[in-house]
């Protein structure tokens, strides 16, 4: 019942060969003494998260996430308590008119914009949802010419960056080899460059000066948290060139420090983890291993140590027990089988 309600709805598996028949080659590589172990964690510590529950946290983060700091703005601009603002024309067409100059940018496949777009039709204007970083001069100007049609003199003061998962909180914004790197970086740049291009010609920028970005995950870890809250703070810091005056961070679902794998509470698994893991991955993955500061994947990338799941991919942040499936397994060592393959970016 489970697998056909949850697990045989994973992306990656292939005809013919579902969550049952991969349970039972994931648990015959463990010899026979483990395989209690494997099984148990997958029935007590497995997080899957399955596209009705992905859609959940796509539907809440308008109501849930943007519209309560968007009537905590309205209100602090008018002197009006949050609570009032739906309470007279005027708050309401100024809540309105704050939604309309809030800008939601896709910055993966898994930020999934067609159903963000879809989930809040006839909320938001089509011309305020943006699929991707990558936003062209004339895609700018005609968001403009939109959104200064629908409240005139208007620019875009808030922009919301959205994700799907976040494990090491690393992706948006790090410091490597004496650089920043990362998405955010990549938008700053790319928006900085467009307002160079519109000053050359003497076309307003749609982007309001010293604009808030607000980096959104529907679901983040702890760990993730804390690194991109520390992250936060140097970036407002140190960025001489930045386009945005703050960086707020909010997620829908932020996953409790306890579903970090621990040697302590989970002995059996991370047992497992040390025994069978092929360090072939960490040879195959060294460049990006770097990035997080540890030299292997044993645990996860960043160590992260999760048991999670996401119904299109597994992400690196979760042990690989769960997903490797080496093309070469070192001398000497364990062959492992993935419970679910990962699509890999890297190597």
């Amino acid at each position: 019942m489970m697998s056909a309600i949850k697990y045989d709805g994973y992306a990656d598996f292939r005809a013919g060969v579902r969550f049952l028949e991969s349970l039972a080659v994931w648990l015959r590589q463990f010899d026979e003494a483990d395989r209690r172990g494997g099984y148990y964690f997958f029935q007590k510590k497995l997080i899957y998260i399955s596209p009705p529950e992905l859609k959940g946290l796509i539907e809440i983060f308008v109501p849930e996430t943007v519209t309560p700091r968007l009537r905590q703005y309205v209100a602090a601009q008018l002197g009006i308590k949050p609570y009032e603002v739906w309470g007279t024309p005027k708050s309401a067409e100024a809540f309105r008119h704050a939604r309309r100059s809030t800008l939601f940018v896709g910055m993966s496949d898994g930020s999934r914009m067609d159903m963000f777009r879809r989930t809040n039709s006839g909320t938001l204007s089509p011309e305020q949802i943006v699929a991707s970083l990558i936003i062209d001069d004339d895609k700018w100007k005609d968001m403009g010419k939109k959104l200064d049609e629908a409240v005139p003199g208007a620019k875009f003061s808030t922009v919301y960056l959205i994700d799907d998962f976040t494990g090491s909180g690393t992706t948006f914004a790090r410091f490597v080899d004496g650089e920043w790197k990362g998405k955010l970086k990549k938008f700053n740049d790319r928006v900085r460059d467009a307002q160079q291009n519109f000053e050359k010609k003497g076309k307003p920028f749609p982007l309001a000066p010293e604009y808030t970005v607000h980096i959104h995950h529907y679901i983040s870890s702890e760990q993730a948290r804390s690194t991109l809250e520390a992250n936060r703070a140097r970036v407002l810091e140190e960025w001489k060139d930045k386009t945005f005056g703050d960086i707020r961070i909010t997620e829908g679902l932020r996953l409790p420090a306890e579903a970090k794998l621990d040697p302590i509470r989970d002995p059996e698994i991370w047992r497992l983890c040390d025994r069978y893991y092929d360090p072939a991955q960490d040879v195959r993955l060294e460049e990006h291993l770097e990035q997080s500061g540890i030299t292997t994947a044993r645990f996860g990338y960043a160590g992260c140590a999760l048991p999670l799941v996401l119904d299109h991919n597994t992400p690196n942040n979760s042990i690989p027990l769960l997903w490797a499936e080496p093309d070469e397994v070192a001398p000497g060592a364990h062959e492992m089988k993935a419970l679910f393959r990962r699509r890999d970016r890297h190597g």
